[in-house]
């Protein structure tokens, strides 16, 4: 747009129904080159508003000179990345979902790996952004597993910016609405307008990069939460991720979905509704 077609001396805003689709694949390539990340398989409506978004964020009003930015620009790059795969998200979110993963499903894959001599539960939060979701599940584990199991949580995300943010702990008070009092004020430290997660919390959760979409490997869990995450991906591509969550998971293992979420194709037959409301699946 022109700065005359606004009748101003500014341009307009970038919006993401405005962006072309060769500027977009432009997009598409240099991120597939320079981060091995594959927008093909995402659903374009979602994926172009949080590239205008960013083209905004750098004052520009043209998708060209956004492309000669990613080009020469490292950082935008993986502002780019934290971008398109952040969801936003706070501890506890959903609280009925997570009452029940405190009440029922928890305790129960606690004692199925007692009775079958386990030593290890492990818990994987898939496109974990900034943290709030595994280190919720810390929170809940670190009142309800007993000493001789050990809790091996993962969670995992695309970005490497977004991981480091969550490695470091620190939250907006606003990311805490959910958490019970006695639970801010015993693992929540203020620091400046924050409030930073208490170490012991912090170590129980490792994060690494990893790409849902290119990944040779799924790590083994048993459980696996997925949230809000399926809904960026085609049809395909979500039949696919859900099929290799269940090779993941051992029978007895449980999903956990969004609730826009569900299951698709063969998965159908490879898990069973355990709280369907919830979007909590058993292995079969």
């Amino acid at each position: 747009m022109s700065t005359e077609a606004t009748g101003g001396s500014r341009p307009a805003p970038f919006v993401g129904s405005e962006f072309p689709e060769a500027e977009f694949r432009e997009v598409c390539r240099i991120l597939l080159a320079k981060r091995g990340f594959d927008l093909a398989m995402y659903k374009d409506r979602c994926v172009k508003r949080r590239i205008a978004t960013r083209v905004r964020a750098r004052g520009l009003s043209e998708a060209r000179p956004y492309l000669a930015l990613l080009e020469r620009d490292e950082a935008e790059l993986d502002a780019l990345m934290a971008a398109l795969t952040i969801h936003v998200s706070q501890f506890f979110r959903n609280p009925s979902t997570f009452a029940l993963l405190e009440r029922q499903v928890l305790p129960e894959l606690l004692r199925r790996a007692q009775a079958e001599g386990r030593r290890t539960l492990r818990l994987w939060s898939v496109g974990c952004a900034s943290g709030e979701e595994p280190y919720s599940l810390a929170l809940l584990m670190q009142e309800l597993a007993p000493p001789e199991v050990k809790i091996d949580i993962l969670g995992t995300d695309i970005s490497a910016a977004i991981l480091e943010s969550a490695r470091a702990g620190l939250y907006e008070p606003q990311r805490l609405a959910e958490v019970p009092a006695s639970v801010r004020e015993r693992y929540f430290t203020p620091e400046g307008k924050g409030l930073r997660l208490a170490e012991s919390i912090r170590r129980l959760v490792r994060f690494e990069c990893h790409n849902m979409l290119t990944a040779p490997v799924y790590p083994r869990a048993d459980l696996i939460v997925c949230r809000n995450v399926l809904i960026y991906f085609s049809r395909e591509e979500q039949e696919n991720i859900l099929q290799r969550f269940a090779a993941a998971l051992p029978v007895g293992g449980v999903l956990v979905l969004g609730k826009a979420e569900m299951l698709l194709g063969l998965s159908r037959r490879l898990f069973a509704a355990e709280y369907a409301g919830e979007r909590i699946y058993r292995r079969q």
